[in-house]
C-alpha cells in the first residue's frame, strides 16, 4: 500500500498535536486511537472482542474500562464514566461495541465508504465475508515483493505479512473481516483531505 504510511505518520502526529487542545472526551478517545496511526481504532476494537466472553457484543463498565486500559489508552476514570454514559443510551449499564467503534471512526463520505467496500469485495474471492491467505492468491501478486525477490519469505509469508496490516497488532490471526477493513480505511482516510484523492488512491492500490 504505498503511499499510505506516510499518511499514516502525519495522521498520528496531527492526532497527537490536536489532543493537546482537545477536551471532548469521545474526540479525545479517537484521537488516541489515531494516534496510534491507521491500525489504532481497529485495534481497541480486537480487545474489546478479546473481553466479549460471552458473545453478546456488548461491555459492561468494567469490561469497557480495562479495554481502554489494556489499549494503554489513557482516561480519568470520570472522563471514561462521562464516555460510557454518552454510548449507554437506554442506560442499560451496557454499551454495543459495535455502535461504539462505529461512532469513534472519523466520519467518511459514502463514495468513501462504497470504494472500501468494493476493495473489500475484490479482496474477498471466496465471497465468505472474511478475507485470508487463500483468497489472496490470485488478486495479490507476492513476487514482486522483495523479500520473495530474494528468497527471504515464501509467497505464504508475504501474503501473512500482507493481511497482517489490516489485522490488529495485539491479535493476528490471518483473517481480516469487512469491519476490521473499514476501520483500517477509515483511519487512512482520516489523513486524506478530499474524496477524489481517497478514492484514486483505492482504485490505484486495488486496480478497481
Amino acid at each position: 500500500m504505498s503511499g499510505t504510511s506516510r499518511h499514516d505518520r502525519e495522521m498520528a502526529m496531527q492526532a497527537k498535536k490536536n489532543l493537546a487542545t482537545c477536551t471532548d472526551p469521545v474526540e479525545k478517545l479517537r484521537l488516541q486511537c489515531l494516534s496510534r496511526g491507521s491500525a489504532g481504532i481497529k485495534g481497541l476494537g480486537r480487545i474489546f472482542r478479546i473481553m466479549d466472553d460471552d458473545n453478546n457484543r456488548t461491555l459492561d463498565f468494567k469490561e469497557f474500562s480495562k479495554g481502554l486500559n489494556d489499549f494503554g489508552l489513557m482516561m480519568e476514570k470520570q472522563e471514561t464514566q462521562e464516555v460510557f454514559s454518552i454510548f449507554d443510551k437506554d442506560g442499560s449499564g451496557t454499551i454495543d461495541f459495535d455502535e461504539f467503534l462505529v461512532t469513534l471512526r472519523p466520519a467518511m463520505s459514502n463514495a468513501r465508504k462504497d470504494v472500501i467496500n468494493q476493495a473489500f469485495r475484490k479482496l474477498d474471492k471466496s465471497g465468505d465475508g472474511i478475507v485470508t491467505i487463500e483468497d489472496l492468491q490470485g488478486v495479490y501478486n507476492a513476487k514482486y515483493h522483495p523479500k520473495y525477490k530474494n528468497g527471504e519469505w515464501t509467497e505464504d509469508q508475504v501474503f501473512r505479512s500482507f493481511l497482517d496490516n489490516f489485522d490488529s497488532p495485539y491479535d493476528k490471526d490471518g483473517k481480516v473481516t469487512p469491519e476490521e477493513f473499514t476501520n483500517y480505511y477509515a483511519g487512512v482516510s482520516a489523513s486524506i483531505d478530499t474524496d477524489v484523492y481517497f478514492i484514486t488512491m483505492m482504485r490505484n492500490a486495488w486496480k478497481l
